[in-house]
């Protein structure tokens, strides 16, 4: 019995999605609930699992394209055991000229594995896909693969008069290959809201630097009973996350946000905080932060982490958050001035721990410093108010007790 494959039903504030991976080829066989087809959104990445066991028949919408909430992107045959064979593609039941132009139906039918888009690219550019290296899993030819041999076969069949026109250009022996690569949703979308954050809002960035020896000695200190009685080992991210939210409690609007011409004041600390992907930048919010220890701000954060990493994050774990806080240390920035996650009015930037020399009472000692960095939109927090918010959380972190005893 066959049945369709439908893209999921998209949250309201996504339009439309795009066919991101078949993982199942059609006459492929796959079990019931697993993972067949991702569909990426300008938000989250969506899996779509087999109904039942038997084969993928047919594709409807190839890697790439374009589809719609709920839209029917495939066929589904219950019960068949791999014995279906893969459905023949669109183009050359389309094609006028097939018969008098054998070689382009001829030349996607070799030994290479091809994904749908792919297959497709090839059919329509008389390409052979047996002459192309794949880059996809198992050695697939992508359809990334296939227009990158379309462009390479145009480049090297310029004519020569117009090559001898050019300027000489001494380049290092070798192959010199580009590669393009469409932008995904997801980095397409983190680039218009950092883009629309630059325009619209009148972001500064203020920098302070943070001793972070006490911090250091004390998950020293403590780090293995920590880990024994939590199952979580002790982070930075943690401290810091508790220090903005006294910090946050102090400073309403640093914990606000613009909507139009009102200014909302938040009554709770929703901290997002920046993992980084293969498909971009994306920002979990841990949810009541006040009413969370350390370790349970560790354990979700961990949580968060996995499941970016695994494409797993929901629409629900992204939405909302008072307050941002990144770290690029952990790649090696010393200084940054991090842009704003709109419509959030601030955002900490954490940075590198380096040892300097930092005059202490007169004398000059080694101590591990961290450069802090806050951009904040002027038209809802004063230059005042910034400074002294970042002032608070570095005398937080330099005198961890103040957290616990809020002064």
């Amino acid at each position: 019995m066959s049945t369709e494959i439908k893209a999921p039903v998209f949250p309201e504030s996504v339009a439309e999605g795009t066919v991101a991976t078949w993982h199942k080829q059609p006459g492929e066989a796959c079990s019931r609930d697993e993972l067949i087809v991702d569909i990426e959104t300008d938000k989250v990445v969506l899996e779509v699992v087999a109904p039942a066991d038997g084969v993928i028949e047919e594709i409807l919408k190839g890697e790439g394209d374009t589809c719609e909430s709920g839209e029917v992107i495939g066929k589904f045959k219950e019960g068949a055991t791999g014995a279906a064979k893969p459905a023949e593609p669109k183009a050359e039941a389309q094609q006028p000229e097939a018969e008098s132009a054998p070689a382009s139906s001829e030349s996607a039918s070799g030994d290479a594995i091809l994904s749908p888009a792919a297959r497709k690219l090839a059919e329509e550019n008389n390409v052979d896909p047996n002459a192309i290296k794949g880059t996809g899993k198992d050695g697939r030819v992508t359809k990334e693969d296939v227009q990158a041999h379309i462009d390479g076969a145009k480049s090297s069949a310029k004519p020569a008069a117009a090559a001898a026109a050019m300027p000489e250009v001494n380049v290092a022996a070798g192959e010199r290959a580009e590669k393009r690569v469409p932008m995904t949703r997801l980095r397409a979308s983190i680039a218009k809201r950092l883009v629309d954050a630059q325009q619209n809002a009148a972001m500064l960035t203020t920098f302070n630097e943070v001793n972070m020896k006490p911090v250091m000695e004390l998950r020293k200190q403590y780090k293995d009973s920590f880990e024994k009685r939590h199952g979580v080992k002790l982070g930075f991210m943690s401290f810091f996350a508790k220090a903005a939210t006294e910090a946050l409690k102090r400073f309403p609007a640093v914990n606000a946000s613009i909507d139009g011409n009102d200014m909302v004041y938040h009554g709770y600390q929703d901290i997002g905080v920046a993992v980084s992907t293969d498909r971009g930048l994306v920002v979990p919010v841990v949810r009541d932060v006040d009413a969370l220890g350390l370790a349970d701000i560790e354990k979700k954060i961990i949580e968060y982490g996995t499941k970016a990493r695994d494409g797993k994050l929901g629409i629900e774990d992204m939405t909302g958050g008072t307050f941002t806080i990144t770290n690029g240390g952990i790649f090696g920035s010393l200084i940054s001035t991090p842009i704003l996650n709109p419509p959030q009015t601030a955002i900490l930037g954490m940075h590198k721990i380096q040892e300097r020399p930092m005059a202490v009472n007169g004398q000059v000692e080694i101590l591990p410093m961290m450069y802090l960095a806050l951009s904040y939109d002027h038209r809802m927090i004063d230059g005042k108010e910034a400074v002294q918010f970042l002032v608070a959380i570095k005398e937080m972190l330099e005198d961890p007790a103040r957290i616990l005893l809020d002064v």
